[in-house]
């Protein structure tokens, strides 16, 4: 039997110290500040990166270069026979494309890049179930095509805490971001198959947080009915304080009672867009092994 090795980037939210006790490996996502090149959780941590956005800085994301993905397989190669690699959502950065095309050139039947269009805590979820269906004896390909066909098994529901940043990236004119301000509007928005969209507007943070929950417990409905707790994972995640997220993650542990509710930061590059203060819950349908 081939021994596989499982690798992500840090956009799944796992860090480079939580990498090492999973046993997989993580590659550090790459962002500019001021024209000043920085690796996530390697040179740049979260409260850095949340440190330079307020003082107004100029954040750049950007994609590894191929270089540094080909280094990460070949030193991974020296030890497995293939390699599952699961970088984030195709829709919402070119980096999974330029992977998959590395593989299928020179990595052929060693490199199975997955793009299952998830980002953070639903494309950390990914990398645990790569982990799991790797010890139930599947191969490297079995384990991608798996990823693949359930890659719509996930909704995410975001609130953001400011729209300056919405507005800065052109989802949100100046107009509609004046007038949200004034009526304490928190737009919802959601991520499924990778996009990142609108999906309601809420007054405050009651409201938003309503908003979430129910649609939370729509998709529960609509798209997984009849699963509960061990078939279905719920998640919390954040962009900023972690203080200032857990009375979020004790409403969700109340709203969703018997789930056990993981909670991690929202990856730097949707936060690069939609700035701190935002909350967020996602559903993700657990991976058949």
């Amino acid at each position: 039997m081939s021994k596989i090795a499982i690798a992500t980037d840090s956009n799944s939210g796992i860090t480079q110290a939580q990498a090492k006790e999973l046993g997989i490996r993580v590659l550090p996502m790459p962002f500019y500040i001021d024209e000043q090149p920085y690796l996530e959780d390697i040179s740049l941590d979260q409260a850095h990166f949340y440190q330079r956005l307020a003082e107004g800085a100029d954040v750049k994301t950007t994609q590894p270069s191929p270089g540094d993905v080909t280094d990460l397989w070949d030193s991974l190669l020296e030890e497995y026979d293939q390699i599952v690699y699961i970088p984030m959502s195709s829709s919402l950065s070119s980096s999974c494309e330029t992977a998959a095309m590395l593989a299928q050139e020179d990595y052929e039947g060693k490199v199975f890049v997955v793009d299952n269009q998830r980002i953070s805590i639903t494309q950390r979820q990914a990398v645990l179930d790569a982990m799991e269906l790797a010890k139930a004896g599947k191969s490297a390909q079995e384990i991608c095509q798996i990823l693949v066909d359930t890659k719509l098994d996930s909704d995410i529901y975001i609130t953001v805490d400011t729209l300056k940043y919405l507005k800065k990236g052109g989802r949100c004119t100046p107009a509609a971001a004046a007038i949200g301000a004034v009526l304490g509007i928190k737009p919802v928005l959601r991520i499924k198959g990778g996009k990142l969209d609108s999906f309601a507007k809420a007054r405050g943070w009651k409201v938003a947080k309503k908003t979430m929950i129910d649609a939370i417990r729509h998709t529960m409905d609509t798209d997984f009915p009849g699963l509960g707790p061990g078939q279905l994972h719920i998640a919390a995640a954040y962009t900023g304080d972690r203080a200032e997220a857990e009375p979020w993650l004790a409403e969700l542990e109340e709203a969703f009672p018997g789930y056990t509710i993981h909670m991690d930061p929202l990856s730097l590059s949707v936060a690069c867009h939609i700035g701190p203060g935002a909350q967020a819950v996602a559903v993700t349908k657990a991976t058949p092994m």
